[in-house]
Order: structure tokens, then sequence, then C-alpha cells
């Protein structure tokens, strides 16, 4: 028991100094692997010696907790945002503003604490003697969402903090509260990404953060690497504490602050600081889109108040999206799943946000037409959102002579099949979706997608594998692998191959409304598939209804109705469908459960923009589990939109029909 007990208190400081190393320090010294072997040895060790293991040991952070419904939190103060600005006239307004609002307290010139804005998803925790009790959500600023089960599978928050006594503390006391950003690292964030289907991937880092904190599973948020710093601290010694001093404190008890702070005293060092870390924030492991500013004096944070959304003693000063000249050197056409071809720009290399760009997507022809370039012309790109590269202009007046129009192909650039392009729409495609391997691959990535059969460990490259080597041409033939013929592949062993063998076996658990949106049939997305669902509860009655019976569905109509027609006449799709019935996946619905209640009976219901509290899929469920419908395009027949932050077009069409809306907190209410 001692020499077990000896073992757990070195391992368990080995995992954390290689957490602080990895996340904070960016400097990992050990493989995954080896970190791996580590926290598995502290796991085995725990559950043959349960009194060794503690509330703060890493094997804590392992997750496997299912949340139903997370419950609301009410904020003891008000979670603000900032004011943004993307001006440093701006930012001297702000300065000359605080300035004459310290003086008018009797305050000395006032000193500001810059700050790299972490681009991520603000979150509050709370500690009761020294042990972390609580983390919640921002939520509206006033009330947010218990996530403790998924803050504490982060590596960067810490389980327990020290609370020492001494002047830089002051007296310990029994509850803390620490604000800060959750965000996930440009790496962790980049190989989440390569291994999701690339329909299925998020467009930055922060999307996918917030989408993961909404997880209900944290064995899942746990796989996800993410990273939280600090930059509030609430409840020792707030009377005299000076900001900067909050953030060394904070550093002391564990936490993560990024470091890369300064004081400033006048608007020249401010703008000195900004201009310094413009480029310099490129070679940081994480991404920054700006700049916040923070009186130090903390004594007059109070008196200098607040207005409806911001404080006054604060502000952020946020990057201008950049932008790069190059040259388009070629054209490559990529084929989607459903033979869709998109052009690709190939560009002369530039750097442009902290990495080098040499490939742009054009979205398809019309674009081409709209923006007239050319292959041979300098033209201007920039970073959407800072991750994702496009073409925004042609710089006309440098066009060299000898540029050459982009041609619409003939023939599928992987299978050579003449492409067609249907009357009405912009995209040309390839019509062979039996042959076609890019059609092929993109088939199974979608079936194997998250909102689809969800099954972890099949990404584009093991799925190219499996097309290429003729192991698999259709999903049905996943479920006939077999461990011998796939530990030989290319990154894949023994350990790989039985991990993708019981993701397999998991899927077979979703249920029928997920398989009918796996299948991949044209114009189905997630809510038409779960109203195919209700209305034909197997696969059997769905394939013999007729095109007039289908168009009569709610939120089908005769042109997403002729496309499920069509998907059951083709010959190899009975094939696939008799291998997944043999399977053993779901062909028919479960019985019917019952009703949580009947709050949204004969409601149609739309969400558009943002939600705070719910991930788009959890508050469908929650009203289809009311007796309610769940639709993706606003008509007469909408009977509720429910919008969010940035809510765009259907918003404006909602309220040009009249159709109510109500915001995120009257849904919870209608709940």
């Amino acid at each position: 028991m001692a020499k077990a007990q000896r073992e757990a208190e070195r391992l368990r400081f080995e995992i954390n100094r290689h957490n602080r190393l990895y996340y904070v320090e960016a400097r990992p010294v050990i493989s995954d692997f080896e970190f791996d072997k580590m926290l598995e040895r502290l796991m085995e060790i725990e559950r043959e010696h349960p009194g060794l293991a503690t509330p703060d040991s890493p094997s804590q952070r392992v997750g496997g907790e299912i949340t139903k419904v997370f419950p609301v939190v009410v904020h003891r103060e008000p979670m603000l945002s900032l004011a943004n600005t993307y001006s440093l006239g701006e930012v001297e307004e702000f300065c000359r503003r605080v300035e004459k609002l310290v003086e008018a307290e009797g305050g000395r010139q006032p000193e500001f604490v810059a700050e790299l804005k972490f681009d991520g998803v603000a979150v509050s925790l709370l500690y009761r003697d020294g042990v972390l009790v609580r983390g919640a959500t921002r939520g509206d600023g006033t009330r947010g969402d218990d996530i403790t089960a998924n803050l504490r599978t982060i590596p960067t928050v810490p389980l327990s903090i020290a609370m020492p006594g001494g002047p830089l503390f002051g007296t310990p006391v029994g509850e803390i509260e620490v604000r800060g950003e959750v965000f996930m690292r440009t790496e962790d964030f980049a190989k989440l990404n390569e291994a999701r289907p690339e329909e299925d991937r998020f467009a930055n880092p922060r999307n996918a953060t917030a989408g993961t904190l909404k997880l209900q599973d944290s064995g899942e948020v746990a796989r996800r690497k993410m990273s939280f710093v600090a930059y509030f601290l609430k409840g020792v010694d707030d009377g005299r504490t000076p900001h900067l001093l909050r953030l060394r404190q904070l550093e002391s008890m564990g936490f993560m602050t990024g470091c890369n702070y300064r004081l400033c005293r006048d608007v020249e060092q401010i703008a000195a600081f900004i201009g310094e870390w413009s480029e310099k924030r490129w070679s940081l492991p994480y991404e920054t889109d700006g700049v916040v500013l923070k009186l130090n004096d903390t004594t007059l944070w109070d008196r200098l108040g607040a207005t409806a959304k911001s404080p006054r003693w604060a502000i952020a000063y946020k990057y201008p999206a950049q932008q790069a000249k190059t040259v388009l050197r070629e054209v490559v056409f990529q084929v989607g799943r459903l033979g869709t071809i998109t052009p690709v720009a190939g560009l002369e290399p530039v750097h442009l946000a902290g990495s080098t760009v040499s490939r742009s997507t054009l979205h398809n022809f019309d674009e081409i037409e709209r923006l007239g370039v050319r292959i041979g012309d300098r033209v201007m790109i920039e970073k959407s959102g800072e991750v994702i590269p496009k073409v925004v202009g042609v710089v006309l007046d440098e066009r060299p002579p000898g540029t050459r129009a982009i041609e619409v192909p003939d023939a599928c650039p992987e299978c050579g099949t003449p492409l067609v392009r249907a009357e009405g729409e912009v995209s040309f495609y390839c019509p062979d979706e039996e042959g076609c391997p890019a059609r092929k691959r993109g088939r199974i990535l979608h079936f194997a997608s998250r909102n689809a059969m969800d099954i972890q460990n099949l990404g584009e490259s093991l799925v190219a594998q499996l097309v290429d080597k003729g192991l698999v041409d259709d999903p049905g033939d996943l479920y006939r692998l077999e461990k011998c013929r796939i530990e030989g592949l290319e990154r894949m062993g023994a350990k790989s191959a039985s991990n993708l063998l019981d993701a397999l076996a998991e899927s077979r658990k979703r249920g029928y409304d997920r398989l009918l949106y796996a299948l991949g049939i044209r114009h189905v997305g997630r809510a038409t598939a779960r109203e195919l669902a209700h209305a034909y509860p197997s696969l059997g009655a769905l394939r013999q209804a007729g095109e007039e019976a289908l168009a009569a569905v709610p939120d089908i109509g005769p042109v997403v109705a002729a496309s499920i027609r069509e998907f059951f006449t083709r010959g190899w799709v009975d094939g696939m469908l008799a291998k997944l019935e043999a399977a053993g996946l779901p062909m028919q619905a479960d019985g019917q459960k019952a009703l949580v209640n009947g709050n949204f009976e004969g409601l149609s219901v739309i969400f558009t923009g943002g939600l705070e509290r719910h991930d788009r899929q959890r508050a469908s469920e929650l009203v289809l589990e009311r007796g309610g419908r769940v639709v993706t395009t606003v008509s007469k027949k909408t009977s509720l939109v429910v919008a969010g932050s940035e809510a765009g077009s259907k918003l404006d069409k909602a309220r040009k029909l009249g159709i109510r809306v109500i915001d995120e907190a009257e849904f919870e209410s209608m709940l």
C-alpha cells in the first residue's frame, strides 16, 4: 500500500508537470503515447486502491459523466461583455474618458493593464475551501449553464488551488471566483478537425470550443483537448489588490494567465503593445484576436460602473482582418459526396495571419464570374475569422498579359465521367455516384460524421485507404471489416484497428432517424430525417411511399420527395441497405417515447442565430419531446421562430410574414 501511494503521488506530480509543459509553456518533452501510459497507470493504481484516489487527481479529468440537462446558474455579479473597437483613435478616447472619470473620483493618473484577448468562450469557476465546486458559462450575463463536469476535464482548470496567507494573498477566504476563457490551441483544433469529415468540420477554434462545452458527454469533452486562461479573481483581498497583482496571484494559484500582459502608463505605451503583438501573436500556439485594456486600480471599478452591456473601466481592441496579395497559379477541381464540383485556387504561397497560404476555395463558377478572376491574376486573399482563406478580389490594374479564363471541366477529374448541370443550379456535378472514388469517399465520411452515425476514428486518410484498396465500396461494407485486414494499413496498428471496430459496434446503437440522415439522400438534413422517421417509422414503409405521399409530409415538398424516390430506385442502394440490415443497424423506429408535456403541440418551430445555453440539436429534441415539429425553412406555416445572436435572413423573413419571434429565455420558459 505504501509503495502504491508513493507511485501514485509521483505519477500525479509528473502528469500535472507535463500538462503544464504542454498547455501553458508550449514545450512538451514527452509524446502523447508516453503521457497516456502514465495516466493509465495512475488510474490502474486508483482502481486497485480506491482509498488513494483524491478529488484533484488528474484521473478525475478523464470524464465519462453524462449530463441530460445543464442546470441554470445565477451569477453573483453579472458577467459583462467588453465593448470592442478596431480603432486606435477610439482606444485613445477610451483612455481620456477613464482619465476624466478617475479625476472626478479624486484619483491620480490612471494606469492600464494590457492583456492579449483570447478568442474563446467565457466561463466562471467557483472554489470553496480551495476545491472546485462549480463551473458555469456566461450565458446572458446574468444566468449561465452549470457545466462543471465538462470544465473538470480541462487540464489548465485546477481542481484544487493553494490558498496560502501572507502579504501577497492577504487572509485566505472560504470562497473564490475565477473567470476566464476556454479556448482550443491551434494544434489541438487541427487534430480535431482532421479526424472529422470535411463537411462536418468546425470553421474555427472558437466554434469548436463553444460546441464542445455544450456536449452532454464529458468523456467526449475530455477527448477534445481544450485550455483555460484566467483573467479575473474575486474573493482574495478585493478591496485593495490592483488588477496586475491579481493576475500574479492567479499564476501563483496554478492558473494560466497567458503571461503576455504589461502595465501601461499612457496611450503611447498601449499603442506600442498593440503594435508589437500585431505580428508576434502569430508565433503563439493559440489564436488571439486583439488586446484587452483594463484599469489597474480595481478600487475604482465599481465606482466607474458599467453600461447595460459593458464595464466602463475596460475595452477590447480587435485586430482587423489581414489581407495579402498573391498570384492565382492554377485551379483544381474537388469532387464532393453528392458529385458537386468545387473549384479550388492554387496560389503562389504567401504569408497571411501567421501561416503560409497556398490554396483557397472559389466556391462555384458563378462566384468566379462575379469576381472576374483569371488564372495568372494578382488577387487579394483574406482569412475569414482568421482561419479560412478566401479570394476577395482581383487587382485589375496589375493584371499581367497572358491570363487565362477558368473553364468548366468537361469531365469529372476523379473518374472521367462527363459532368452535368441541373437547370436552375449554379454547380456542376459528376453523375457517377456508384463508381466515382471521390463520391464513395464522401458518402462514407458523411455516414460516419458526428450528426449521422458518429463513428469515431474514421477520418479522411483512413477512408481513402479503405476505398483505394477495395475494402469498402459503400457504408454497408464498414461493418464487414476484419481486424486483420485493417491493422496493416498506413498509420494503423492493432490498437487503432480495435478502436475502429469498437466505434463501428457503438454506431449500431444510433437511432433510426440518424440512419436516415446518414444515408446521404440529397436534400435530407437532420430535421427532414426526423420528419421522415415520424411519418414512416420503418425503412420498408419509406421505400414503398409514393412521391405524392412524401411531398405531403411536413417540411418535405415535391423537390425533396422526388430526391427520396430517386435515391431508392438506384441499384447499388439495395445492396448497401441489405448489408446495413445484416449488420444490425436500426431499420425502424423504436417505440414512440412518451411526451414530456404538450407545450409545443401543433407548433412548427425554427431556430436561427446562435443559442447560448443549448446546441441546435438538443434544442430541437426539446421541442420534439413536447409535441412540436422542427423545420428548417421559414414559411407561412411556421408557428414560431427562436432567434439567437446574429440571426440573419430567416429572422427578417419571419418578421415580414408576421410570425411570432422569441428569444432563448422565452423559449426556455415555454419548455
